[in-house]
């Protein structure tokens, strides 16, 4: 298939990107794994004045009404800056899921959502280890068939050792009542598999950009060390490890904007697209982060260096939803099926 992305799609991500790049420079997500939600100051603000929030909110309550494809670009370049606030588990997650189950939880939740006024964390089935869990006003939490909206006092979270300072883990327990229930049976199943397949698909996004910034940030320091009297970058042997780090991420590319596309589209082959491209895009991510780390050498295990921020974000999203391997093995059952 071949198509190309809108001029509106791509000004979105040209305005995101220059955004991030004032807002969330290293500096600025070096001190925010200093505090104690993670968060760059201001930056929330900045998104909510942008509408970033609101994109898959339905217009009928204050959202934009866009789909998929709109976020694949804007979710990519939240990966190259490693931004730490939860912009996928609201809206590439959590704003289509509540608008599905409609009624009167989305009138109270999807307009605070979109505004910015409101945060949204989301566990699906298996995940019982939540980021963001301690700053948000709902949670959202799958439980065999069913779906249900808590929120924080109605759940104990206990915060668990992260890898990723930007993401504050914490393990939620948490017993199902009537009044929580959103969904349930087939509806509730089907509801958080299709959750679970947009949040594959904005991972595997965000793995194209943190591997995009692993490889230009190597790419920079290899110009700068001189190493035998002349820049490491010189070596061939430098220079085939980033070569094969940049070709791995951009034939991982074509696979995560198709998975967005087949989600949009609603295509019966979407949960196979988003395997593909979740295990596309974290093999490429890895080999990028190997490459940084071979690259950089010793410099790369010290924590002021500002590249292990992004190499330990690789290391959360290429399990979260599914890791490679989870995703084959998938995308072999659903072929075989």
């Amino acid at each position: 298939m071949e198509f190309e992305f809108s001029e509106d799609q791509r000004l979105m991500q040209e305005t995101v990107g220059e955004l991030l790049a004032k807002e969330c420079p290293h500096e600025a997500l070096a001190a925010a794994w200093e505090t104690e939600s993670g968060s760059v100051a201001g930056l929330w603000d900045h998104l909510a004045e942008l509408g970033i929030f609101g994109l898959t909110t339905p217009e009928e309550h204050g959202g934009l009404g866009m789909g998929a494809l709109d976020l694949v670009l804007l979710l990519e370049e939240c990966g190259r800056y490693a931004v730490p606030e939860p912009i996928a588990e609201i809206v590439a997650i959590g704003a289509p899921l509540l608008a599905e189950v409609g009624g009167s939880v989305a009138e109270e939740w999807l307009p605070k959502l979109a505004a910015g006024e409101a945060r949204l964390a989301v566990g699906l089935e298996g995940n019982t280890v939540l980021g963001h869990a301690a700053t948000a006003d709902l949670l959202v939490l799958q439980r065999g068939d069913e779906v249900h909206a808590l929120r924080p006092s109605d759940v104990k979270l206990t915060q668990q050792l992260s890898v990723d300072g930007g993401r504050r883990a914490f393990r939620v327990d948490w017993e199902p009542t009537a009044a929580t229930r959103l969904a349930g049976g087939s509806e509730g199943r089907a509801m958080a598999d299709r959750a679970f397949d947009r949040g594959a698909a904005a991972a595997a996004a965000e793995l194209l950009g943190l591997g995009r910034q692993l490889v230009d940030l190597t790419v920079e320091y290899a110009k700068g060390r001189v190493q035998f009297g002349q820049p490491i970058g010189a070596f061939q042997a430098v220079k085939h490890h980033l070569a094969n780090a940049h070709t791995k991420l951009e034939f991982s590319r074509p696979p995560v904007y198709h998975a967005a596309y087949s989600i949009e589209r609603a295509l019966d082959r979407a949960a196979l697209d988003v395997s593909t491209a979740k295990a596309m895009a974290g093999d490429a991510a890895h080999l990028c982060f190997r490459t940084a780390l071979q690259g950089h050498g010793a410099i790369a295990y010290t924590y002021e260096y500002h590249a292990h921020m992004w190499m330990k974000r690789v290391l959360v999203l290429e399990r979260q939803y599914g890791d490679a391997r989870f995703h084959r093995k998938r995308a072999a059952a659903l072929l075989l099926d």
